[in-house]
């Protein structure tokens, strides 16, 4: 009988492993990942701010900015400009717009 707790317990643990927690849920919910020039670029919308992993892996802070339509978030050498999944990055310091491909939201990977 203890045999079978044991392993009632364990498959209860192995099932919960494979879910992501709530904080992880959370965070996907504003997360997208885009293709800028065919490589992974990850972007976590949150409280006024886009904040961007880079394909190389630098980490990049945008502040949202009042936008016509749509959204635009800068921090004055780049801007991050759309809606929904259509959007754009602008370098400013070279004045090239690049749009982004494949943007959809992201899904937490299971374990």
């Amino acid at each position: 009988m203890r045999l079978v707790h044991l392993l009632v317990i364990a498959a209860a643990l192995a099932g919960c492993a494979d879910k992501p927690s709530k904080d992880e849920q959370e965070a996907a919910k504003n997360t997208f990942v885009c293709l800028l020039d065919g490589e992974r670029l990850v972007i976590r919308f949150d409280m006024g701010m886009a904040r961007m992993l880079m394909p190389n892996g630098d980490r990049v802070d945008l502040y949202q900015i009042p936008a016509t339509s749509g959204v635009r978030f800068s921090n004055g050498n780049l801007e991050l400009r759309g809606k929904g999944t259509d959007l754009t990055v602008v370098d400013n310091n070279t004045a090239t717009q690049v749009p982004l491909a494949q943007c959809a939201p992201y899904n937490v990977p299971k374990q």
